[in-house]
């Protein structure tokens, strides 16, 4: 990770916008509507920002957003890089190290991802509470990185305390949400059968194509870490049917104002931690 890259990226935002984030977003596919919500107060785009390029995903607008929500302020990235977009490891995971550096306390990232678990339905929501990392990216060298404090990766880097704060939220307006294990591959393709039958043998609950490089360098970071996936389709191991990302994406958005919730209660409970010290 080029650290003079994060330096510029850190100077530029400030140069825009002074509050300190009291956790950031990666906004996965399908997922951007939670910027709606935001009071925006500062937008980068994605090619203002030193080492980002232009997002190409569909669904992915590929911004930084600084603002409010619920007046309570953080940043999120409207969007998210992807290996199989060509990008490395450093490239994908530099907004995870540009929100520590602007003071954000943790991570709450998202994505949407197909099940193998046939008791999750389209439309459910998996709270992360472990992955398996199947995408094989060298993922930076926590003692070359420019954070002194960087370290290796919890062995449970999903924050207990967030991931029941989601569940009980979900409960409580109603979502269907489950915990579980999101497994990473790389992508771009969908998986084939024998993969699915795999994943789940595995113990996978659901299988996406990124979020896993920015955990494991948040979770380095000493950063708080809360994992969403809309799970967008379920599919039969035995026979898979073809999956279109434009079905994909109508059914992540209609899992948004879960998301807002949820991100809203977190916000809200770190505000009045931050409070209380």
């Amino acid at each position: 990770m080029d650290g003079q890259l994060i330096d510029e990226g850190v100077d530029l935002v400030r140069s825009r916008w002074a509050s300190t984030p009291l956790v950031g977003i990666i906004l996965g596919t399908g997922l951007g509507g939670l910027v709606e919500d935001i009071e925006v107060e500062e937008i980068f785009e994605f090619d203002e920002l030193p080492g980002f390029v232009p997002a190409t995903a569909l669904g992915h607008r590929g911004r930084l957003v600084c603002g409010r929500l619920d007046g309570k302020p953080l940043v999120a990235l409207d969007g998210r890089l992807h290996h199989y977009e060509g990008h490395d490891a450093g490239q994908i995971t530099l907004g995870v190290h540009l929100f520590d550096r602007l003071g954000a306390g943790g991570l709450i990232v998202s994505n949407a991802s197909g099940g193998v678990n046939p008791e999750l339905t389209a439309g459910d929501l998996l709270v992360m509470e472990s992955h398996i990392n199947l995408m094989f990216l060298q993922v930076g060298d926590p003692s070359s990185s420019n954070q002194e404090r960087a370290g290796r990766m919890l062995a449970d880097p999903y924050h207990l305390a967030w991931i029941e704060m989601a569940l009980g939220v979900a409960l409580e307006r109603g979502f269907r949400a489950t915990a579980g294990t999101y497994v990473a591959m790389t992508g771009p393709n969908y998986e084939t059968r024998a993969e699915y039958q795999m994943v789940r043998r595995i113990g996978g609950d659901v299988v996406g194509m990124s979020t896993v490089p920015e955990v494991i360098v948040a979770s380095r970071l000493g950063m708080k870490v809360l994992g969403l996936s809309a799970v967008t389709n379920v599919a039969d191991p035995e026979a898979t049917d073809g999956t279109t990302a434009g079905e994909v994406i109508e059914v992540a958005r209609s899992l948004q104002p879960a998301m807002r919730a949820i991100v809203a209660a977190i916000v809200t409970g770190e505000a009045q931690a931050d409070s209380l010290q």
